[in-house]
């Protein structure tokens, strides 16, 4: 364990590391993870225009949208993992690492399963009911195989960051409000809406006397696809805004709770959905937005998003990182950070906190999905191994806190992909991403002043300096 704590030590003197508004400090990461994190020299602003074969020139007079954060989800598996796998020393070390801001990265934004995922050991749901047999009372809801291992973890994250956004989401309503008598596909039944929108609110009201208060909340992880192996329902856009506008919202409002819903939950390919829903006039007083998965479409679909309702915002709430994916996992999430948030996103989110060496635990559904960090426990103590998701989420996380704004920006040259923000202490935090084989000089322009700066070949890199 000493090779952790020097980790979290290492990473507090670069988060400490005074900045002014003439220095511009940077940390690098390659992306075969042969360098991570590691502080490179400093460059000087001056007023003369530097040459460089390439430039990034920041205007922090023009904003955009304020960021919630960064992080990914408390899958029942990944609980599971961290509360049993892990030495007490060695589940400290994780946490403190994960959601600390000062001794780790200060992961902000995490999204809360109600109830089982494809990533939990089995599938259950807070009202699960024998065969033919109902409960619109709730007689029967219970949370209790959560209470064991998610909310312990929730607890302590939350501890370390208080500063949290969580979004709640289901994976499936019981079986017993669907078309068909399982957790694994098929509909909600209309006349089940009214008990569904009851669960939701028992969901969250038992979240909160468990110490954990979501700001938001979906409906339904992506309902445009029903799951055949693991937790999963077809929901439309015309029964979303319904249920949202009469059954939901209502039902939210009626219990003083504030908990705000996004709409969809779902891929980049299909925009038109949560653009109905949330421009329904029943369901819009209750939503605050999108939520969208990276697994269909494109990005910039968030860009035709938000011309079309710009006081919505949008949240990335899902993209896992896997074996199917053919570049290094820091290059693909290192995309997905700049990506979403130049496109407006208001968050990262990525899927399982940890799994196994063989994607486990997980009941159905991915069985190849990678998380931020991979528990070995045939070894003890179990052999932990950050990947490259997790120095990605670093390099935004650490240094671009909630509360920030994306400020606009603009890159010269090829190669060199990029987003900055502005820290409501003033800072700027400026991530650049060279995907080529050459490292790229850069001229780093900012309010008539440039610096002249090194963007290393295969590097993530995250410039920093005071923007007051």
């Amino acid at each position: 364990m000493t090779c952790s704590r020097f980790l979290l030590f290492t990473s507090a003197i670069v988060l400490v590391t005074p900045l002014t508004a003439q220095t511009v400090q940077a940390v690098q990461t390659t992306v075969d993870l042969s360098r991570t994190m590691v502080p490179m020299p400093a460059a000087k602003f001056q007023k003369q225009a530097t040459a460089a074969s390439s430039s990034i020139s920041i205007d922090d007079s023009k904003r955009f949208q304020v960021i919630d954060g960064f992080g990914a989800a408390f899958v029942e598996g990944s609980a599971y993992l961290l509360q049993h796998e892990l030495t007490a020393t060695q589940r400290a070390d994780v946490m403190t690492k994960l959601f600390s801001p000062t001794q780790g990265i200060g992961l902000s934004a995490m999204r809360l399963p109600i109830a089982s995922t494809d990533l939990s050991r089995t599938h259950y749901s807070y009202d699960d009911m024998p065969a033919g047999e109902q409960d619109p009372a709730m007689a029967h809801f219970s949370i209790e195989k959560d209470r064991v291992d998610v909310f312990p973890t929730v607890r302590e994250a939350l501890k370390l960051n208080p500063r949290m956004t969580l979004i709640a989401s289901p994976w499936s309503m019981p079986a017993w409000m669907k078309t068909k008598p399982t957790m694994n596909g098929g509909m909600l039944r209309e006349d089940a809406e009214p008990a569904f929108a009851k669960y939701l609110v028992r969901s969250l009201q038992a979240f909160q006397q468990e110490g954990i208060k979501p700001q938001y909340l979906t409906i339904q992880n992506e309902p445009l696809n029903e799951t055949k192996d693991y937790p999963g329902t077809l929901l439309k856009a015309d029964q979303a805004k319904r249920f949202i506008g009469r059954d939901l919202g209502p039902a939210l409002r009626a219990a003083g709770l504030k908990t705000q819903v996004l709409a969809y939950d779902h891929n980049w390919d299909h925009p038109e959905y949560p653009l109905e829903v949330t421009a329904d006039p029943a369901a819009r007083p209750f939503t605050a937005g999108s939520a969208m998965h990276c697994y269909g479409g494109a990005v910039n679909a968030q860009d035709g998003m938000h011309n079309a309702d710009p006081t919505k915002g949008i949240w990335m709430t899902e993209c896992s990182g896997g074996t199917w994916q053919k570049q290094a996992p820091l290059a693909t999430t290192a995309d997905l950070i700049i990506g979403s948030t130049q496109h407006w996103a208001k968050a990262v989110v990525l899927w399982g906190i940890a799994l196994d060496p063989k994607g486990n635990p997980h009941a159905g559904g991915c069985g190849t999905c990678r998380g931020l960090l991979t528990i070995d426990s045939s070894q003890h103590p179990a052999k932990i191994t950050w990947n490259g998701d997790f120095y990605a989420l670093e390099h935004a996380s650490k240094f671009v806190h909630p509360g920030a704004v994306r400020v606009a920006s603009e890159a010269t040259g090829s190669g060199v992909q990029q987003v900055a923000f502005r820290n409501t202490d003033g800072t700027i935090a400026l991530l650049a991403f060279n995907a080529g084989d050459a490292n790229q000089s850069l001229s780093l322009n900012w309010r008539q002043r440039s610096a002249s700066v090194t963007l290393p070949a295969h590097s993530l890199v995250t410039y920093t300096w005071n923007g007051r």
